[in-house]
């Protein structure tokens, strides 16, 4: 199952998804923690393992909803353990 399976299925709702991206984007280095029914996603992994999230991340001149879209996307891809 992935991040957007658990969305769909309506196991990951939008205020726990805001609150995690909120999270990472305020302070990268400090974890944040998904808890998916019995499952948990690691954010900071999630987009470490994504390409794409990594280099909008990596630009100076990103803006706040390519950031934040980038988070989801990383979020929404990843597989939930």
């Amino acid at each position: 199952m992935t991040g957007g399976d658990a969305y769909k299925a309506k196991l990951l709702t939008d205020e726990a998804l805001d609150a995690a991206i909120a999270a990472y984007l305020a302070d990268p280095s400090k974890p944040v923690v998904l808890e998916i029914g019995k499952h948990r996603l690691d954010v900071a992994a999630a987009v470490l393992a994504n390409a794409y999230s990594t280099e909008v991340l990596a630009r100076e001149d990103g803006t706040p909803a390519q950031r934040r879209n980038a988070v989801k996307t990383a979020i929404l891809l990843a597989p939930v353990a």
